[in-house]
């Protein structure tokens, strides 16, 4: 029974849970996310619309959340280069997520 407990204990939360811990837990991830659903898509416009927020730091996590498919990256052929970012299906799933996370102590 306790070697079973210990077992429990020691097991990872499945892949869905890390991801929502990862950026649910970081400020920049859910500052980009609300971005994104108004509109501010475009990478430059995001660094300039909230102070504090470094090219480097908004360029991990713009990857981070297109690697777990919640935004797409569009990029243009065009000069200069223009990249876009908006929610995916997921995306827009997951942010009602979020939604409902911030209702619980009535930040929304």
């Amino acid at each position: 029974m306790a070697q079973r407990m210990n077992q429990e204990r020691g097991q990872t939360p499945p892949a869905t849970l890390r991801m929502v811990e990862d950026v649910v837990g970081c400020k920049w991830s859910l500052v980009v996310l609300d971005l994104v659903r108004r509109g501010v898509n475009r990478p430059g416009a995001m660094e300039h619309a909230v102070a504090g927020l470094s090219a480097k730091v908004l360029a991990e996590r713009l990857k981070k959340l297109a690697r777990y498919g919640i935004l797409a990256r569009t990029a243009y052929a065009e000069i200069p280069p223009r990249v876009e970012y908006s929610l995916t299906e997921f995306g827009q799933r997951f942010v009602r997520i979020v939604d409902l996370l911030r209702e619980l102590d009535g930040t929304r």
